[in-house]
């Protein structure tokens, strides 16, 4: 009598009783497993790439700082329970395991100890998950508070022809934020000397036009956000910058987010329908259209454009870029070129004040042009984003 489990050799029972058949029999087992134990350390290499897969999530990235300091993005590989250091300058860290339990990690610094010191404090940040489980993965977010708005956010404008308005804006901006860089494109028939502690005023050639000036004014700026605002604007006590710059750091997808204007929004949803190849497609801006609300800020609302007094991040806008060639009236332009690229919203509860309106006939001149300038600007559209037709409403 014989018998055999799988490949491995066949055994004699016959001449075996009692115990030592027990005995043999346990051998024999143990040689079994012994043999598949052989098989899979053989085969462990072949085994061990055939069930791994990598994700390019695994690889290391940062994101690159606007502001001094920089923290990985992915790829950051913690061991469980286990002080980690991180790599970058990060100054908090967010986390939160598979079971959305949220907890983080704050470091608390003054921007006036030495570099020496500011380093050496941020070198020896570390994370420790505070979970074990096996198949769990925290996802982490850096997020940088700055106590000055002015290292975060430029303020910049046009002028033309309304040098008395520009001071009046100048100084109630200077009520409420002293020392924050204003940025001036200045293209007036006769410039006049515009002067003060952080303002950049920018000489162009006359009448050069809005989108020209907006262009100049963004090249100039270096920080991570700038706020538009018209030379007529006046800031008031619900002109909160800070509250701008909390729902575009809340949202990082967020790139443009605008306030109002003595209550008015003047947000617009923009419609685009496919068309074919050789005709185009039609674009559609219906004035008040919005969509959802901002998830966690109820008074914000996603729309495709929004008022002449907006937040927007820097780098964003000057991908998308203002069309020089639109030199008079233009607005709902600039969104019509970013859609599809800029992600908006509108913000009810920051607003800022206007300015009585300017009598200058000379102005008014070129602020209402002529129904060629008109024209020109639909054709140009028509041209550049391969359009058949634009509806208002």
């Amino acid at each position: 009598m014989e018998a055999g489990v799988g490949s491995s050799p066949p055994i004699t029972l016959t001449r075996i009783s009692g115990r030592e058949w027990m005995h043999e029999k346990y051998k024999y087992v143990c040689l079994c497993y012994t043999g598949v134990l052989k098989i899979l350390l053989c085969n462990l290499p072949q085994y061990h790439l055939l069930n791994r897969t990598n994700s390019v999530l695994s690889k290391l990235l940062f994101a690159l700082p606007n502001s001094p300091l920089q923290y990985p993005i992915q790829g950051f590989i913690v061991r469980p329970l286990t002080a980690t250091a991180i790599p970058g300058l990060p100054t908090s860290i967010y986390a939160s395991d598979s079971n959305v339990k949220v907890f983080y990690i704050s470091i608390k610094m003054s921007f006036s100890s030495s570099p020496l010191i500011l380093n050496d404090l941020l070198a020896k940040v570390s994370y420790t998950s505070t979970i074990y489980h096996v198949n769990t993965g925290d996802l982490g977010m850096c997020q940088k508070f700055h106590k000055n708005i002015s290292s975060q956010v430029t303020i910049i404008t046009k002028t033309f022809l309304r040098h008395k308005q520009l001071r009046v804006l100048l100084d109630s901006i200077r009520k409420f934020y002293s020392d924050i860089k204003v940025i001036i494109a200045d293209d007036s028939l006769q410039p006049e000397n515009v002067t003060g502690e952080n303002i950049q005023h920018y000489i162009m050639p006359p009448a050069q036009g809005w989108f020209a000036g907006r262009n100049l004014a963004v090249s100039q700026v270096t920080t991570k956000y700038f706020l538009w605002v018209d030379d007529d604007f006046l800031f008031s006590e619900k002109t909160k910058i800070e509250k701008l710059v909390e729902v575009m750091e809340a949202v990082p997808e967020l790139d443009v987010v605008g306030g109002s204007v003595q209550g008015n929004r003047f947000y617009f949803s923009i419609l685009y329908e496919e068309g074919d190849e050789n005709e185009g497609g039609c674009l559609y801006r219906k004035s008040g259209g919005k969509f959802h609300r901002l998830p966690g800020y109820p008074q914000c609302h996603l729309a495709s454009g929004v008022v002449n007094f907006f937040l927007a991040r820097t780098d964003a806008m000057q991908r998308v870029r203002f069309d020089p060639k639109l030199q008079r009236v233009a607005h709902s332009e600039f969104f019509m070129d970013g859609l599809g690229s800029l992600m908006v919203a509108s913000c009810g509860d920051v607003t800022i004040d206007h300015q009585h309106k300017n009598r200058n006939p000379t102005y008014n001149k070129f602020r209402y042009p002529k129904r060629s300038d008109a024209e020109f600007k639909l054709q140009l559209h028509f041209f550049k984003n391969h359009l058949k037709c634009i509806r208002y409403g």
